[in-house]
């Protein structure tokens, strides 16, 4: 006989989107389960990044910065382009005070999921960990549970909340996204941790106390389409890539020799001197934005953080953690509404809709909803670092040979480089998409 349990609410994936949702409502009294494959919330991943504000985490968790287990306080943000041998980098010195909160964090998953599930725990949340849901139950077309994969049995509840990552079969078998992605949606991130003492970091990085920095990077992806990072955690950094899947597969090239081989790059390599690499890690990452997203609700079912898509890739900066985190607390709050009305159909859950398009979320995706497609010019990743690596080493090469007007010479880069029509085409995609 299969085993059954029944809960106000049940969340599946106990991710920043699905502990928030489950923090929220357990903290207005709901019966909520959070359910989480692995053995731990966070075990399976790999983020090692920037975690930017959470104002919707703080209405629950006032100064949770004193709690979290953060790594540092991001001061420093910087862009690089980089070739094979030379790089441009581009610094931007936040000045922000010594006082929280700030604006990004860095941050280990493993760690800070953790935290974040026993909040909602604190709160009165039961966490089920080694428990993969199979499938969800439905009766008269209403989604009204889930089965685990464990032992059969049943989760039953009102109200489904999938957050279980970019993947999500939670609402694959729900019927809100299809059986099979759109590779050209979806990217693979690719870490390697590096151990630094802090000491190192702090000298080589130019920071102090728990300051830190970040760097997004273009270049050195050897034509595929995709960029690099690098952030400072307390005594190690975050090294690493995000890379198009489609653009990966088609150059038949693996992500570990792309990683490899940017290590060596020799500005990366003076950054790397002296460390030590701890670990290798990879994940799938939606990049799709606003064109991605499946359906967010049904009867008694909503979708939330990656799981619907919820990722914003600019090529300047890079949001999730944020878009999550605000996606749990609006569905958690939908759910909490349903109660009280009594209602969890799909209209009753609309909602949850309502409150997306009213926060930062939607709005964001909205805005930024061709930047996907221009992203996929894969001139950006060769022919642009490529170009301003050029133009720099020309300005400040002295030879005994007479300079060029700068205007010429500029021209004549763009000529050699880009073409002059390509670029003015790249410009106005640009310019829409941001």
């Amino acid at each position: 006989m299969k085993r059954m349990r029944t809960f106000d609410a049940i969340v599946v994936g106990a991710g920043p989107a699905g502990s928030s949702a489950a923090l929220a409502m357990a903290r207005a009294g709901l019966d909520v389960a959070l359910v989480e494959r692995g053995s731990f919330p966070g075990e399976k991943n790999m983020f090692g990044g920037v975690l930017h504000r959470l104002t919707a985490l703080e209405e629950y968790l006032p100064q949770f910065w004193d709690k979290a287990p953060l790594e540092r306080h991001i001061v420093k943000k910087n862009l690089t382009f980089l070739t094979q041998d030379s790089a441009f980098n581009v610094n931007y010195d936040s000045g922000q005070s010594d006082q929280p909160p700030y604006n990004g964090y860095t941050i280990f998953r493993p760690k800070f999921d953790r935290w974040l599930a026993q909040e909602a725990v604190n709160a009165g949340a039961t966490l089920l960990t080694h428990s993969t849901v199979d499938n969800v139950i439905r009766e008269k077309g209403r989604v009204v549970g889930v089965v685990l994969l464990r032992d059969g049995s049943e989760l039953r509840a009102p109200v489904v909340i999938a957050a279980d990552g970019v993947l999500s079969f939670t609402a694959q078998k729900a019927g809100l996204r299809a059986p099979r992605f759109n590779p050209s949606q979806v990217a693979v991130g690719i870490k390697a941790l590096i151990d630094m003492p802090k000491e190192t970091i702090d000298e080589r990085f130019g920071l102090v106390r728990d300051q830190g920095a970040s760097n997004e990077i273009v270049g050195c992806t050897e034509g595929v389409r995709g960029g690099s990072f690098l952030y400072t955690n307390y005594d190690s950094l975050s090294l690493g890539m995000v890379l198009h899947l489609s653009s990966l597969s088609e150059s038949g090239r693996t992500p570990y020799d792309l990683l490899n081989a940017f290590m060596e790059q020799p500005q990366i390599a003076k950054l790397l001197r002296g460390g030590r690499l701890l670990e290798y890690s990879a994940h799938l990452v939606p990049e799709g934005g606003y064109g991605m997203m499946p359906q967010l609700i049904d009867d008694g079912i909503m979708v939330a953080g990656d799981a619907a898509g919820f990722c914003i890739v600019t090529g300047l900066n890079l949001e999730g953690i944020n878009l999550a985190v605000q996606s749990g607390v609006l569905a958690g709050k939908a759910a909490v509404q349903a109660h009280e009305r009594n209602d969890f159909s799909k209209q009753g859950l609309a909602v949850y809709r309502t409150m997306l398009n009213d926060s930062f979320v939607l709005k964001d995706l909205e805005l930024y909803r061709k930047t996907p497609k221009m992203l996929h010019n894969d001139r950006i990743y060769n022919r642009y670092p490529e170009l301003v690596c050029s133009v720099m080493d020309e300005i400040y090469r002295i030879d005994g040979a007479p300079k060029q007007a700068m205007s010429r010479m500029l021209l004549r880069k763009v000529r050699e480089n880009i073409g002059v029509k390509n670029m003015l085409a790249d410009l106005y995609s640009g310019w829409r998409a941001l």
